[in-house]
This record gives C-alpha cells, structure tokens and sequence, in this order.
C-alpha cells in the first residue's frame, strides 16, 4: 500500500460509532487469544514496573486500559468515539485510578494533565494522516516526563480504514529521538517502546 491513503474525518467517526453502538467489543478484545496474548507482550515490554501517571488514547473496548490501571496510579484514557468512551467508562467503572474522557486527536491531547510517565498508542496511529500522527508525536514529546516511556503497537496487515502503514506511524515516533529499548516485529503487529531513560531492565535493576 502507499505510506498515506485518504481517509475523511466524518466517514472515520461514523464507521467507529457504529461499532460501538453494535457492540461494546467489536474487535473481539476480551475473547481472542491473539488479543489478550498482544497485551500480555506489551505490559511485559514496560521498562518499569510501576508508572505514576499514563495517557492511552483510542482505549476503544479499555482492555488494555484495565491491565494499565494495574501498574499506574493514575490512567488517563480517552476516545474520540462517544460511544466507545461510554462503553469504557462503564467497563473501567469501579478503578478509582482510571478516568475516560472523549478527545479528538491532535487537538484533545491533553496538555493540562501534563507530564505523563507512560503513553501507550495501541492500534491508533494509523488511522491519523501523516500531518496530524506528526503532531501527535510532537505532543508525546512535549508531555512526557523526564524518565518516561513511550509504547507503540500497532496491527501490520492492510486494511481499508487504514489512512497510515504501521511503519509509517512508527518512523515518525522514531524521529523524536527518543532512546529504543525493545523492538518486537511478527507478521500481524509491531510493537515499540522507547524511553528517556536509555538504560535496559537488566540496568535498572542493579543486575549489569
């Protein structure tokens, strides 16, 4: 595919708010193997093993949100499909750690809640044009902290919502700078994680 496909703003919000309104899991989170397997890769990916502050937009069906809310005080969560925060909201409902609000990338993002320990992009990158992924990786490197870390993962095959290519959206968080500390690449999904503490797990725990 090409690195950008058009994709309008309208459409996009229409096709997510009629997934949610079907169903409050309509990627079948809860359920497959492959998903809760991708998870458990991703919280085992963290570099640390608590965080004080996250910010995790497009939390969709908030599964990944609830494994968040295990390891960080406090969990921002957002959406920009109303229906998909109401579901979240109720499904996050008794973590007193964990708030979902409805925020329309780039312009939601959520300077005030500022700095932010741990921001996790899972499966949304590529659904933004490359301008506005570009300004999001902006905002991730204005509002993360001074030891944070920075997660993308992200489905690999093509698909006709699809306005990015996986690595497309990963490049352009690359070119913050920001040290890498894991990569892991299969066939259905990449996944990153970057850190402003450059130091492995291995280092941070006295063990080299």
């Amino acid at each position: 595919m090409s690195e950008e496909r058009e994709v309008p703003m309208a459409g996009r919000r229409e096709y997510f708010d009629a997934l949610y309104e079907a169903t409050d899991d309509p990627y079948g989170l809860r359920n497959r193997w492959y998903e809760q397997r991708k998870r458990a890769i991703l919280m085992a990916s963290l570099p640390r093993e608590r965080f004080a502050s996250a910010y995790e937009p497009g939390c969709g069906a908030a599964e990944l949100t609830l494994d968040l809310a295990q390891r960080c005080d406090a969990v921002l969560a957002s959406d920009f499909s109303a229906p998909a925060v109401l579901g979240a909201r109720t499904r996050t409902a008794g973590l007193a750690n964990v708030r979902v609000d409805q925020h329309h990338l780039p312009v939601d993002w959520p300077m005030a809640e500022a700095p932010f320990d741990l921001i996790v992009l899972s499966e949304i990158g590529y659904f933004l044009d490359a301008g506005a992924m570009q300004q999001v990786a902006a905002l991730c490197s204005a509002t993360l902290g001074a030891d944070a870390t920075l997660v993308a993962c992200d489905w690999r095959p093509d698909f006709q919502e699809r306005a990015l290519s996986t690595e497309c959206v990963h490049s352009i968080l690359g070119e913050i700078g920001l040290p890498r500390l894991v990569v892991h690449a299969e066939h259905d999904f990449l996944l990153q994680v970057w850190s402003r503490d450059r130091r492995s797990v291995a280092q941070r725990d006295g063990i080299r």
